[in-house]
């Protein structure tokens, strides 16, 4: 989480709604924060201030343009977004919870007491939400991001797809192999196996594709950019005929049977989880290819082979 001062306990509000003067005051010493606010006259130049100087909360009008929504949407992962709306329907306060505000307001809540405490609040949530993502974002084994970190990729993206409709793609990558590796050649085997698998697949993608880890037989692969839906089948193909290469593990040549799931956006999923649901389901139930013949290939039944079939 960025720190806005040298002084820890001074948090900083960066706010595209004008405070009053008193409300600037009684922020800056309420024991709740205190509270350093900058004001600023756009969506660019909040999200500069953001990213330059750090900042822990943005508060934001609603006023039905797309500027409120991609400014969320561009700086809600790191800081807490507090939303004035014009009146407190249902629809308008969950959209923006889903889009990831901490709270909504009423123009008349920026002048109440209760205003520091539910800035700080909102703050100490997203603090909770940064801290638990980022305790486990990573999968120590093989070092790419996990299923949240992937999540909040696809949230990110989606977010911006509303604005600018274009492709977008995630592939589900089921192996079979590991679990009839650690039975043969031992668990430090199977481990080397996953981190090269891995490999293979971040290697077999752009720099700007995410390659994820989301269980011990599946990864994912988001595609962020795709001219057309065909695109994501023929980069599917192409990591499969990789992943049919053998991979050399403790001496020994073995291999990984490999199934893939598609889900595109927005026809297959317009939020992450469904579109992740989706192609894991597809990826699940497909047969898996590759692996006959080497020394990890165990059939149905036999021992060592049940965890992989």
């Amino acid at each position: 989480m960025p720190t806005s001062s040298a002084d820890a306990n001074l948090l900083k509000i960066v706010t595209l709604v004008r405070l009053a003067p008193e409300c600037v005051a009684a922020l800056a010493t309420s024991g709740f924060g205190p509270f350093a606010t900058h004001m600023c006259e756009s969506r660019v130049e909040a999200v500069r201030q953001l990213a330059e100087a750090g900042g822990d909360a943005l508060i934001l009008a609603d006023d039905g343009s797309e500027a409120a929504r991609d400014a969320a949407a561009e700086v809600a992962r790191d800081v807490a977004i507090l939303v004035v709306v014009a009146r407190l329907e249902a629809a308008i306060v969950l959209d923006w919870l889903h889009r990831g505000a901490q709270d909504v307001l009423l123009q008349a809540d920026l002048a109440t007491p209760s205003l520091p405490l539910r800035l700080r609040a909102a703050i100490e949530r997203k603090r909770r939400e940064h801290d638990a993502r980022t305790a486990y974002s990573t999968d120590v084994e093989t070092g790419l991001p996990h299923q949240q970190q992937l999540i909040e990729h696809m949230s990110q993206l989606i977010a911006l797809r509303e604005r600018e409709p274009a492709p977008m793609a995630l592939l589900a990558v089921r192996i079979e192999g590991f679990a009839t590796t650690e039975a043969r050649l031992g668990a430090e085997a199977a481990s080397v196996l996953r981190r090269k698998v891995a490999v293979r697949l971040r290697a077999g993608v752009r720099a700007s594709d995410v390659v994820a880890s989301i269980d011990d037989e599946f990864f994912a692969v988001l595609l962020g950019s795709i001219l057309t839906p065909a695109d994501a089948t023929r980069v599917g193909t192409k990591l499969m005929k990789s992943l049919m290469e053998p991979f050399k593990v403790a001496g020994h040549d073995v291999a990984v049977a490999t199934a893939f799931g598609v889900g595109q956006y927005p026809q297959d999923g317009a939020q992450p989880d469904a579109l992740l649901r989706y192609a894991v389901d597809l990826a699940a139930n497909e047969p898996a290819l590759g692996r006959a013949g080497f020394s990890n290939y165990g059939k149905a039944g036999l021992p060592g082979a049940a965890n992989d079939d």
